[in-house]
């Protein structure tokens, strides 16, 4: 009897061990091996501009940036902040883009405030009434400034490479993230972003590519 007492206890772990690892792996809490660039023979582009001179190209601070937001780990919430900034500790994705920027040395919100100001036709979500409360954290104005200030690139996440670490992408009208330097082993990068998920730096590229296809990919070149 008790033999078969610790045969059933053996399978009953073996079993829960098996949960929690297909559990871990979706949620993607597993070691995973990733790659960069130059496994693939593609070269890493840097910035030739250092905006904040701290000895760091701008795209790479971007890219730090964005990972450090990534690891500080704010919760999600959306909310209206007098004076435009959330604490430390809230963001939603727009949040991670200037954050990351803020890291380099730009002020989104002012660049973004700016180009409203002079150009106010071009942004149709701001329905001519600028608010520097907000605007800069909105994912509309954001795709508006980019088209106009930035570099635009492949949206095809396939083409591995024209994705460079600190690019930004948007997905649709909804959803904004950065570029990392990690690679999946097909050469896709992962993504940076917060969408309110546990692991906010993610090998996500193409399946959110495939929910809602990108809708702009942008390198920041001053």
């Amino acid at each position: 009897m008790n033999g078969k007492r610790w045969l059933v206890c053996g399978i009953c772990i073996l079993a829960v061990g098996a949960v929690l690892i297909v559990l871990c792996g979706r949620l993607g809490l597993l070691p995973e091996k990733t790659y960069t660039a130059e496994d693939f023979g593609i070269e890493r582009v840097t910035s030739p501009t250092d905006c904040n001179q701290n000895g760091v190209d701008d795209y790479t601070d971007i890219l730090l940036g964005a990972r450090q937001d990534a690891r500080r780990h704010p919760r999600y919430h959306s909310a209206y902040y007098a004076g435009g900034y959330p604490p430390e500790d809230e963001g939603v994705c727009t949040d991670v883009v200037w954050r990351a920027f803020a890291h380099a040395g730009y002020s989104l919100k002012d660049l973004v405030d700016a180009d409203i100001a002079a150009n106010i036709g071009e942004y149709p979500r701001v329905e001519g009434r600028p608010d520097p409360n907000i605007d800069f954290r909105r994912v509309k104005n954001l795709k508006v400034y980019f088209e106009r200030n930035a570099t635009a690139l492949t949206n095809d996440p396939g083409d591995i490479s024209q994705w460079q670490p600190g690019d930004i992408v948007i997905f649709g009208e909804s959803h904004i993230g950065i570029i990392s330097d990690k690679r999946n082993r097909d050469g896709v990068p992962y993504l940076i972003h917060n969408a309110g998920q546990l692991k906010r730096e993610e090998d996500v590229l193409q399946s959110y590519h495939r929910q809602t296809p990108i809708s702009g990919h942008y390198r920041f070149e001053r």
